[in-house]
């Protein structure tokens, strides 16, 4: 079998997380005295890491780097004491990753979520499957789009790029795979559309977790993930 590890991303693809983030920094807006915004807002303001959703989120004229700064320590604290509220797994996807393991394949996460809150999303909601590696973002790391972590983790894995399927929900996922040369695999359950993820180099899109066992065990039969 050629494919044999799947790279997810978290937000948007395993769990939904929207409301705790939008609970967390509309906390941290009006402690700043800043407008708040609305759940569809903020599923245009994440994916890019904690100081973008902070930079995006704030007024036009109020994004200098000490006030950005206030206000991603503002948000931690806020996160920290909402991150497991009103996060749950998507519909199909504990179904989905019994599947995956039961068929054998190396499981990951890589997130631009920071990496102790990417560690405790993981341990709460995901512990059962066991996930063979676990990446959040880290100082030390670009963000993805940067394939930088992606390709850390084959190495760790011991595999090529073009063994991996990296599974996501936003431009920066299909970004992050096309640069890493894994198979672009786009969610629509999550945060983006499907013009996004097209326009973003998408070699697959699927509308239900399901899917993908489908996809994969269609692929075992023909040798041809994208078909």
């Amino acid at each position: 079998m050629k494919y044999k590890a799947i790279i997810f991303d978290l937000d948007g693809t395993l769990l939904d997380t929207l409301e705790d983030i939008a609970d967390s920094m509309n906390a941290t807006l009006k402690e700043f005295g800043f407008p708040l915004h609305s759940i569809l807002n903020y599923k245009l303001f994440i994916g890019d890491g904690i100081e973008e959703l902070v930079r995006r989120s704030f007024p036009d004229n109020q994004r200098n780097d000490n006030l950005i700064k206030q206000g991603v320590q503002s948000v931690r604290l806020n996160y920290q004491k909402r991150w497991y509220n009103k996060t749950k797994l998507y519909d199909g996807i504990p179904q989905m990753l019994d599947e995956i393991r039961d068929m054998g394949f190396i499981i990951a996460v890589l997130s631009n979520k920071p990496h102790d809150f990417t560690i405790k999303c993981v341990q709460k909601f995901l512990l059962k499957w066991k996930f063979d590696l676990v990446y959040g973002a880290l100082p030390e790391y670009p963000h993805k789009p940067d394939p930088t972590l992606a390709k850390k983790i084959t190495d760790e894995m011991k595999l090529n790029p073009n063994q991996v399927i990296y599974v996501g929900d936003t431009s920066i996922d299909m970004k992050t795979a096309k640069a890493a040369k894994m198979i672009a695999l786009g969610v629509l359950w999550g945060f983006r559309d499907i013009h996004e993820l097209k326009s973003n180099g998408a070699d697959i899109i699927i509308q239900h977790p399901l899917e993908l066992i489908k996809k994969l065990k269609d692929y075992i039969d023909r040798y041809d993930l994208t078909k």
